[in-house]
């Protein structure tokens, strides 16, 4: 998606180690329409997956997934980094490296809002080891749910995410794939 692309040269930041700062437009501080042009082609890349529910990991996977669930009409479930007093004693809970913070983080959803048979897409901003995406599909596969498609805003190539996600059989879609950020330079796959 050339929009994004454009943004990420002309406002993502190489921090070395692989990490690509893009919270300014994403997280952070959200362009709105940006990430409304971003779900509106989520949508159309996953508009036959018979999603019923779209997943998402806190905090930086909200935006593009609230405006693909737009789109789209369906709600979105976030897996919760800290377990609030309102969530219920018996969640999914499950565990997943987190390479801008350097440890393992919590993923925690509510069985409230993630039932058996629910047909999730799941929609993040980074696709890079597949790790994080992982642990969202442990969730959904816990509460008895079906991985119908995988959404991620950027993919980084050089990490092997893609390969990792392989075996699950479903759609995987990323709007801006990176080949390289080596020697501080973003290169994108053609």
């Amino acid at each position: 998606m050339q929009l994004l692309k454009d943004r990420i040269l002309s406002d993502g930041k190489v921090l070395g180690n692989g990490i690509l700062k893009v919270d300014g437009f994403v997280n952070h501080q959200v362009d709105p329409l940006l990430m409304d042009a971003c779900g509106r082609e989520f949508a159309k890349r996953f508009a036959n997956v018979g999603a019923t529910k779209i997943l998402t990991a806190e905090i930086s996977g909200i935006a593009p997934a609230v405006t693909t669930a737009v789109h789209m009409g369906l709600p979105v479930v976030y897996a919760r980094k800290n377990k609030p007093i309102t969530m219920p004693d018996q969640v999914y809970l499950t565990l997943a490296p987190s390479h801008t913070k350097g440890r393992m983080v919590e993923l925690i959803v509510s069985p409230e809002y993630l039932e058996n048979n629910e047909k999730v897409l799941i929609i993040d901003d980074f696709l890079a080891s597949g790790a994080t995406i992982l642990g969202l599909v442990r969730l959904a596969e816990a509460a008895g749910s079906q991985i119908v498609g995988i959404g991620a805003l950027i993919e980084k190539s050089f990490e092997g995410g893609r390969d990792a996600l392989a075996s699950l059989g479903v759609q995987v879609e990323s709007l801006a794939c990176i080949k390289s950020l080596d020697n501080g330079k973003i290169e994108f796959v053609d």
